[in-house]
């Protein structure tokens, strides 16, 4: 039921959002990619949160900012924003979209182009996994030797950063059925005093967190969470702690050394019945949990119900809430007091966030579809499954489903710098720690290896 979920989920989600685009109305059989006949998930027991509304907008609503300013949201390539000092204008970039131009003409307008799509990511390998092996998370071990998977069959597969060769594949005998893999973290080194390396927590959508020892592919310990799946885990700085998050709305704190649950934390319910926005906690499934690096007793967790909570463990609750991101994925980041999250929607994806005050500082828009499996004439926006800061600060990088795509922006220029359209929707993404390269799961059952342009980051610069 969990596998069958999750896949549902994100498969409705997507099939949702081309309708909205394309304006078929659910149930329609006359769409062109057959995908939706059924419209329906199996994930009736729980009302996801919606789209904004306009109150909401208000909101969340980013003041003028250098972003808004250097690229414009479009809905095609014809509503882009042009550079200034371009004689590239609307009506030649709506022909080139509708393919009206004729050679010599389109030839004079790509350099013009050129401006408003980054350049390509360099592709360094590729590796395809088994059938029914949908990835699902990626993360890079502390030496950045090795690149773990989250797999839709249940099975964590660890691949060498080198080429992607198989190095360990994680999983138990059992005649049960296995179930997807939703999130991996590294156990830092010399975490609860332990000398043990090599050691990789893994979160799955039956509701169990596993301690993997990778180089014997012997799982030490279970921990299991009863009637939850689990999304979403994060480590402390020094490894002491780790949070989890699932479909039950709690934030679990566990102690690394006893593996035992050390702290609960829920939302206030008469705050939910009172139908405050701003509420002490999650109303839906959480799919995000992020430690602030600098300070283990503040903690971020984000989900379907469109807040960021920042906890307080000292306090054992939630001091402040953001309204606004609809997080779905691993989408959350901390660095230097500023938060990023990256939401499952077709408009202000990408932000920026003031972690002190609260408040909105950027959106970062997210600018015209490069993905050649964009229908000619449309520009599918991507909804966001992941977003994360490069371990030198100065980048950022989000991927999702929608136009499938991967795109990394420079937070000096305020421009994209580099982007990669795939066949299949992005649900993960992990810079490796040196910053030369992203590790990107995908919906096809493959792990892609990319490079970074222009990164110039000393190993040890993240977590």
């Amino acid at each position: 039921m969990g596998g069958q979920e999750i896949r549902a989920i994100r498969a409705a989600r997507e099939r949702a959002a081309r309708q909205a685009l394309r304006g078929i109305e659910p149930g329609d059989e006359d769409d062109e990619d057959g995908l939706l006949q059924d419209d329906h998930s199996d994930d009736e027991d729980v009302e996801e949160a919606g789209e904004l509304g306009p109150e909401d907008e208000l909101l969340a609503q980013a003041p003028p900012g250098v972003f808004q300013e250097s690229w414009t949201p479009a809905e095609s390539l014809a509503d882009a924003a042009v550079p200034v000092g371009s004689n590239w204008d609307q009506e030649a970039l709506a022909s080139v979209e509708a393919g009206e131009l004729d050679g010599g003409a389109v030839e004079a307008a790509e350099p013009q182009r050129e401006r408003l799509v980054p350049e390509k990511l360099k592709l360094l390998w590729t590796t395809e996994l088994p059938e029914g092996a949908e990835v699902f998370c990626v993360r890079n071990s502390a030496d950045d030797g090795l690149i773990a998977a989250g797999c839709g069959d249940g099975a964590v597969r660890i691949l060498h950063a080198d080429g992607g060769r198989l190095a360990y594949e994680l999983s138990e005998d059992t005649d049960l059925l296995q179930l997807p893999i939703t999130c991996l973290r590294f156990r830092p080194q010399g975490a609860a005093g332990s000398s043990t390396r090599n050691m990789l927590l893994s979160a799955g959508s039956d509701g169990t967190i596993k301690h993997w020892h990778m180089t014997s592919k012997r799982c030490l310990h279970t921990i299991t969470e009863a009637d939850n799946q689990v999304y979403a885990l994060d480590y402390t700085a020094d490894g002491a702690q780790f949070a989890s998050g699932g479909r039950d709305c709690a934030v679990r704190i566990y102690d690394e050394a006893t593996k035992t649950c050390v702290t609960q934390l829920l939302g206030n319910m008469a705050s939910y019945l009172s139908f405050e926005k701003q509420s002490s906690g999650h109303s839906n499934r959480i799919f995000s949990v992020k430690f602030d690096p600098v300070n283990p007793q503040m903690l971020l967790s984000a989900g379907w119900d469109n807040t960021v909570q920042m906890w307080d463990l000292r306090e054992g609750r939630s001091v402040r809430s953001i309204y606004g991101p609809h997080i779905c994925g691993d989408a959350l980041d901390l660095r230097d007091g500023r938060l990023l999250t990256g939401s499952w929607r077709m408009k202000e994806q990408l932000q920026l966030w003031d972690m002190e005050s609260g408040e909105l500082m950027e959106t970062v828009p997210w600018g015209p579809a490069s993905s050649p499996w964009v229908t000619p004439g449309q520009s599918d926006p991507c909804q966001l499954y992941g977003a994360q800061f490069h371990p030198g600060g100065d980048l950022v990088a989000a991927a999702g489903s929608g136009s499938n795509e991967l795109k990394i922006f420079s937070l000096a220029s305020r421009r994209p710098i580099g982007s990669i359209a795939l066949p299949r929707g992005v649900y993960g993404l992990d810079f490796a720690h040196h910053g030369q390269s992203v590790a990107v799961a995908t919906g096809d059952c493959t792990v892609r290896l990319l490079g970074v342009p222009g990164a110039n980051a000393a190993p040890g610069d993240r977590e």
